[in-house]
């Protein structure tokens, strides 16, 4: 599956952006999809994840609060709504799809639970 996410972008502090991660090649709905983040220098890091038909979301707790996933199996479409953006939250953000055989619920925090990747968005949030 190929994923394109967009909406990144510049906002100051306490602003909101909404990120889009449009998946093609294969059915949407076969997959769960996870937000990860990177900054220059550390590991890629979990910030959400939702089930294949929205059943089931997972956060971080860094974003517990402020950020939401949803997703449109209509659209092959995930989306991440972030509210209440910090500074901190300046990232690249990567979209990624958990395929079957479907990684265990104990893995889906790690990059490697994950089969596919979108390009990444760059998210900035001055102070």
């Amino acid at each position: 599956v190929q994923l394109q996410a967009s909406g990144g972008g510049l906002v100051q502090a306490g602003g909101s952006l909404r990120l889009s991660c449009v998946a093609s090649g294969r059915t949407f709905s076969n997959y769960h999809m996870g937000w990860f983040r990177q900054t220059p220098g550390k590991a890629r890091e979990f910030v959400m994840r939702i089930g294949r038909n929205s059943g089931s979301t997972y956060y971080a707790d860094s974003v517990k609060g402020r950020f939401t996933i949803s997703r449109d199996n209509a659209k092959s479409t995930v989306y991440l709504q972030m509210n209440s953006l910090r500074p901190e939250d300046t990232a690249t953000y990567y979209c990624a799809a958990d395929g079957p055989p479907y990684t265990i619920n104990s893995n889906y925090r790690n990059p490697d639970g994950y089969d596919y990747w979108g390009q990444g968005t760059q998210v900035t949030v001055s102070s």
